[in-house]
């Protein structure tokens, strides 16, 4: 709670390589969701941004956030934008308010970073298949066991700062994320998943047909990104090439962020 009052999740797919994994996502649910009017569940969703563009593509969308900021940020939103959420309401993954078999989608695409307990973990996906109806589809980020140390490498950190590299080591062996430093570069209390991790997870909360896919792959290390990023054909060549290798065993690990997309059963 107290990092996600600092630091400003709202602006954050706008920075560095995260429009890639907007731009993933985005690809990955369009693929599966049913036609609107469906209505979706964004559990996590933060202030909204995943929200927003799923009501103006014609779905009933109800945002969950534990983070009253979040929920702040989401509501003023609503001021400029020409569709309004259906709702949005601070809650928390692991005890939804929604009815059973009431929603047709569900994006859990926060809660299970920052979860470090199995137990919790598996709660929320429970509930995320509560709430679905018989057929509905479930989306479920992760953060890659792998991500600090790639995000070491990539920026330097790694070779730079002592306190991130004893972070890196305790990452590597358990997936529990701590950062005591109170350095936000370091981000904050989380639960790192290997590809395997997630896959069993989903499975042992009942969900079935469950497909593990990396989002931004080994894009989220191009060089100059922000440069090719804005040139629409190399854009369009780097997203077919990354869903070509989504879920490539030998590279969903490297991802820093994974999607499980799953079904509940009829």
């Amino acid at each position: 709670m107290r990092y996600y009052e600092v630091f400003d999740e709202a602006g954050r797919l706008e920075l560095d390589y995260f429009p890639l994994e907007r731009a993933r996502t985005q690809e990955i649910i369009s693929r599966h969701l049913p036609p609107p009017p469906a209505v979706v569940l964004d559990v996590g969703g933060a202030a909204g941004a995943y929200s927003y563009w799923l009501a103006a593509r014609g779905y009933e969308v109800h945002l969950v956030d534990p983070v009253a900021r979040h929920i702040r940020q989401a509501r003023q939103v609503a001021h400029s934008h020409p569709v309004a959420l259906a709702s949005a309401s601070i809650g928390d993954a692991r005890s939804l308010d929604q009815a059973d078999a009431s929603i047709d989608a569900v994006r859990l695409l926060g809660p299970l970073y920052h979860l470090q307990e199995s137990a919790d973990r598996l709660a929320a996906l429970r509930q995320a298949r509560r709430v679905l109806r018989p057929g509905g589809w479930l989306f479920a980020a992760a953060i890659s066991r792998y991500a600090s140390l790639l995000d070491g490498l990539r920026t330097g950190k790694l070779f730079e700062e002592p306190a991130f590299a004893a972070i890196v080591e305790r990452d590597l062996e358990s997936g529990r994320h701590s950062n005591e430093t109170g350095n936000l570069r370091f981000f904050t209390t989380a639960f790192f998943h290997t590809p395997e991790d997630l896959a069993r997870e989903a499975t042992e909360a009942g969900f079935e047909s469950v497909a593990v896919h990396a989002l931004e792959g080994p894009g989220a290390f191009l060089p100059d990104f922000a440069r090719r990023w804005s040139d629409p054909a190399q854009r369009e060549v780097l997203l077919r090439f990354l869903a070509r290798v989504e879920q490539e065993p030998a590279l969903v690990g490297g991802s820093p962020h994974l999607l499980a997309v799953a079904r509940r059963s009829e």
